[in-house]
C-alpha cells in the first residue's frame, strides 16, 4: 500500500523527502504529509475500514508509518454519543458528543503522539522533547515509555497535577517552567539545539497532525460516511481542527465523501483568544495574546503556530470563532455532566457554552447535525472544577479518598 510520497510546506509548497527527520520548512511553515491518493484509492475501499483494528490505526493506509512499526496503546475509535437532554435544553435537535476523554492518558493528544512517536522510532530517534500545557506531555511520556525512547517535558509550573504525576510516573524528565507554553517552547528549542532532542512541539514536526486527522475519518465513518453540519473544536494549538480539515480533503480525493464540509467552529476563552480576535478583524495570522489566563490549560496558547491554517478552515467552511468565559465553561461542564453523564475537560466544556451562544444568535439552526469534540477527561482537571465544589479538610483522613498519607 502506498505511504507518504513527500512532505510539503503549508506556506510555500516546497517539498521534502518523507523518509528523513524534518521539522519546519526553511520559510518557517509547518510541513504536511502528502500521499499518492490515487494509488490508495485504487487499492483501499472504505468498506475495508471496518476490518481494521478498533483504534485509529484502522486508517493505517492513509497514515505514514509502516504497520510493523506502530506503537499503540489503543487510541482512537472513541464513542460518538447523542446528547439528547442537553440538546433539548439548548434547542439542538441533533447534537452529538465525540468523547476524546476515553483515549489513553485521557485526551485526544494520544492520537497525535502515537503517530509522532511511531515515526520518530522508525526514523531512529532516541530522545524526544515537548513543551505542553499538560495533556500532550502526558501522551508523549506514555508513548515514549512504550517505545523505549527518552522523553524531556517542559510544562508551566501551574500545570494540572494529574499531568505532572503522569509524566513522572512514565519516567519522563520533567521541568516545570515559570510562564506559559510559549516559555516552555523556548526551553525545548534551546535543549534541542544543545542536546539533539527531537522537538515534537505543535506543528514543528509533521506527524502529530496525521494522528489527529483520524478524528475526521472517524466522525465520517460513525455517521455512515456523511459529515455533520457543524463541528465545535476547542482551539489552543488547533492541530485537531487542522487535521480534520486535511482528512476531509483526503476522503473526498479517495471518493469516500462529497465536497460539502461542516462549519468549523473554533472555540477559545476570553482570557486567551488570539484566533477569535484575528477572525473578527479579518486577519490571516493572529497576534500574540499577552497575559493569557484561563482554567482550561489546553486553551492557554498565546499564538498558535498554525493559526493561518485554522483561520483558513474556519472561513472556507462558513464557520466562526468564538470565545467564552471561564465561568461559562465551568457551568457548562457541570451541566453536561448532569444531563449526559459525560465529565468533560474544561476545553470541551467551553464548546458547550459556545454552542448555547450560537444557537441563541441564530448562527446555527435547531435541526442541524452538530458535533462537539470533548478533547479530554474532566478527571484530569479537578483543580479547575474544585472552585465550584470546595472541600474543607477535617484532617488527615480526608486526603486521597480517606487514605492516611505520610507526613
Amino acid at each position: 500500500m502506498a505511504k507518504a510520497t513527500h512532505l510539503e510546506c503549508s506556506l510555500c509548497a516546497l517539498q521534502y523527502a518523507a523518509d528523513r527527520i524534518a521539522h519546519l520548512c526553511t520559510c518557517g511553515g509547518p510541513l504536511l504529509v502528502r500521499y499518492d491518493l490515487e494509488a490508495i484509492r485504487a487499492a483501499w475501499d472504505r468498506s475495508a475500514v471496518r476490518k481494521g483494528p478498533s483504534n485509529m490505526w484502522r486508517y493505517a493506509p492513509i497514515l505514514p508509518a509502516a504497520e510493523e512499526s506502530i506503537i499503540t496503546l489503543g487510541e482512537g475509535m472513541t464513542p460518538l454519543l447523542p446528547a439528547r437532554r442537553l440538546g433539548a435544553r439548548l434547542g439542538a435537535q441533533n447534537l452529538w458528543i465525540k468523547d476524546e476523554g476515553l483515549n489513553p492518558t485521557g485526551s485526544f493528544k494520544a492520537r497525535g503522539l502515537s503517530c509522532a512517536v511511531t515515526m520518530a522510532a522508525e526514523l531512529g530517534v532516541r530522545k524526544m522533547a515537548i513543551p505542553s500545557a499538560g495533556n500532550a506531555a502526558s501522551a508523549l511520556a506514555a508513548y515514549a515509555a512504550a517505545a523505549g525512547i527518552e522523553a524531556h517535558i517542559f510544562m508551566p509550573r501551574d500545570v494540572p497535577q494529574a499531568n505532572y504525576i503522569e509524566c513522572r510516573s512514565f519516567g519522563a524528565f520533567v521541568t516545570l517552567v515559570e510562564g506559559n507554553i510559549s516559555d516552555c517552547a523556548k526551553r525545548v528549542a534551546a535543549g534541542a539545539a544543545e542536546h539533539g532532542w527531537y522537538d515534537v512541539s505543535t506543528l514543528k514536526e509533521p506527524y502529530r497532525i496525521e494522528g489527529k486527522k483520524t478524528m475526521g475519518y472517524e466522525v465520517a465513518e460513525q455517521f455512515g460516511w456523511e459529515l455533520p453540519d457543524a463541528i465545535f473544536y476547542p482551539t489552543g494549538g488547533g492541530v485537531g481542527l487542522i487535521g480534520m480539515w486535511k482528512a476531509f480533503d483526503e476522503m473526498e480525493a479517495l471518493g469516500w465523501i462529497g465536497a460539502t464540509r461542516p462549519k468549523m467552529i473554533a472555540v477559545q476563552v476570553e482570557g486567551c483568544q488570539p484566533v477569535v480576535r484575528a477572525f473578527e478583524r479579518g486577519e490571516a495570522r493572529s497576534q500574540f495574546w499577552d497575559n493569557a489566563r484561563t482554567v482550561a490549560a489546553g486553551l492557554r496558547v498565546p499564538k498558535p503556530l498554525g493559526d493561518f491554517l485554522i483561520l483558513d478552515a474556519v472561513r472556507a467552511s462558513g464557520g466562526t470563532a468564538i470565545a467564552v468565559s471561564d465561568a461559562e465553561l465551568i457551568d457548562a461542564g457541570i451541566q453536561l455532566a448532569r444531563e449526559e453523564g459525560i465529565f468533560a475537560a474544561p476545553e470541551g466544556a467551553a464548546c458547550v457554552a459556545a454552542l448555547e451562544k450560537l444557537l441563541a444568535s441564530g448562527f446555527l439552526k435547531p435541526e442541524e447535525r452538530i458535533v462537539i469534540y470533548n478533547t479530554g477527561a474532566g478527571l484530569k482537571y479537578l483543580e479547575a472544577y474544585a472552585i465550584r465544589f470546595p472541600r474543607v479538610s477535617a484532617g488527615e483522613q480526608d486526603k486521597l479518598g480517606g487514605l492516611i498519607t505520610p507526613r
